[in-house]
């Protein structure tokens, strides 16, 4: 069966994937979703920050003084463009934009790797040195933020906390709680990994399904045949077909 298709659930027929994996597609699919749209928010970062730059510098010498660009646009349109807001929106859409694409990077396992160990070991050594960080570091890590930074948003509600600058934005507490949402964005994400890997752990052997983080040994390039090591190109479809075809149902 073609592993090339959209979903990790490949090798099994519609409905037929154990619970795990439901879970886990379920689980990538929420992060995926939030990620992209959460990726234009770009756009209006990188608008407000040009609109903040070619403002301010664009100045001259008139009969009532100093006009600009950025005085026009605050006479005009009121003080949301003035520069300490402006600047102000220019971090917190940069804030959102990463926290709400944590996960999605991790879905996609386009976050920063350091595989001076890794990229050595065997297949069942990687899938184990990801359970354990996952299980050891990442969700225990991402659990305790969201708990602590609960509180911190908390407060910040609470007291009504607005911009240290007298004329930056209020509603402290908006910026925070997206962090918060992120966060679990990314929980999820490193639950939805778990889950697949512990399948790949304690699961049927022969199965195959799409690997969010990391590469079956024969996606790799090579794969060994006894004490020789072949080429993909050079092994027949029947040969890497055959041990994927079924799964037992559970």
């Amino acid at each position: 069966m073609s592993m090339s298709g959209d979903t990790q659930t490949d090798a099994y027929a519609k409905g037929d994937a154990p619970l795990a994996l439901r879970v886990s597609e379920r689980l990538r699919r929420g992060v995926d979703f939030v990620g992209r749209w959460a990726s234009w928010l770009l756009v209006p970062l990188v608008l407000i920050t040009v609109v903040d730059v070619v403002a301010r510098k664009l100045t001259w010498h008139g009969a009532d003084g100093v006009q600009g660009v950025q005085i026009w646009l605050v006479a005009t349109f009121g003080r949301i463009f003035e520069s300490t807001l402006l600047q102000e929106l220019e971090w917190h859409f940069h804030t959102a934009l990463f926290a709400l694409v944590l996960g999605f990077g991790t879905i996609y396992n386009t976050h920063v790797r350091v595989d001076l160990i890794r990229d050595h070991l065997q297949f069942r050594k990687k899938v184990w040195l990801e359970f354990l960080g996952l299980s050891c570091f990442m969700i225990p890590y991402l659990l305790l933020l969201i708990y602590f930074f609960s509180f911190y948003v908390a407060d910040s509600f609470a007291v009504g906390e607005i911009s240290a600058s007298t004329v930056g934005l209020t509603h402290r507490w908006v910026i925070k709680s997206i962090m918060v949402f992120g966060l679990i964005v990314a929980t999820c994400a490193g639950i939805a990994v778990w889950l697949q890997v512990a399948y790949v752990i304690w699961g049927p052997q022969g199965v195959r399904f799409k690997l969010m983080t990391l590469e079956w040994p024969e996606e790799a390039g090579t794969r060994i045949e006894g004490k020789e090591r072949i080429k993909l190109e050079e092994i027949p479809d029947p040969i890497l077909e055959a041990p994927i075809a079924t799964a037992p149902k559970t």
